[in-house]
This record gives structure tokens, sequence and C-alpha cells, in this order.
């Protein structure tokens, strides 16, 4: 599958050391290097992630190992549809003074 990026109006950043920025959009290649598809790459070169990439980079693998118990979903599906659910107002007030002050100390830290 070969997928075609354009411009598409947007403005030409600087590019590496070694190639052009072409903004006029002649085809001049005189000084960009040719890069073939199987050559390897320098010893110099690097690439750095920030931490909100690497942020990014694990939530999505936590995502993909998240486990829902499927069980418990049909259980509670299961009570609300029969009208057996019970709520429990106590225990949802505690949870929210429990959240509300893990936010607060988080915040202060």
């Amino acid at each position: 599958m070969t997928t075609s990026i354009q411009n598409n109006g947007l403005p030409n950043f600087p590019q590496a050391t070694g190639a052009t920025g072409n903004a006029s959009g002649s085809a001049s290649t005189a000084a960009a290097p040719s890069v073939s598809a199987g050559s390897t790459p320098k010893a110099d070169d690097q690439l750095k992630l920030t931490d909100s990439a690497r942020a990014l980079q694990e939530a999505a693998r936590l995502d993909t190992t998240s486990v829902i118990d499927t069980q418990r979903v049909e259980q509670i599906r299961q009570a609300l549809a029969d009208g057996s659910y019970q709520v429990n107002p106590d225990k949802i007030a505690a949870r929210m003074l429990s959240l509300e002050q893990q936010i607060g100390t988080a915040g202060i830290a």
C-alpha cells in the first residue's frame, strides 16, 4: 500500500543538513542526497522522543493490555435489565470523596 503525502499549502520547514529546502517547488536535485530503499542509516542518525511521545506510547500499550471482566459486566447488565440492581449512595459518596482527596493532594505535590 502506497500513501502519497503532499504539502497542501502548509509552510516548508528547514530540512536536515545535506537536504535542500525547496520552497519554490522547482525540481532541483543537485544537492539532495539519494537514498535507496535498501540503504542502512548512518551511525550518527538519532531519534529522540519527547516525554509526551513516551507517555502516549505507554498509554497505547496499556489500552491493549487492559482486562475487562466480562462476567461482571454481564451480571450488572442483567441486574439493570430485571430491575434488581441496587445503588449504594454511601459507597458512591465515599469513593467520590476519596477521588477528590487524591486529586487535591496530587496538585500540591
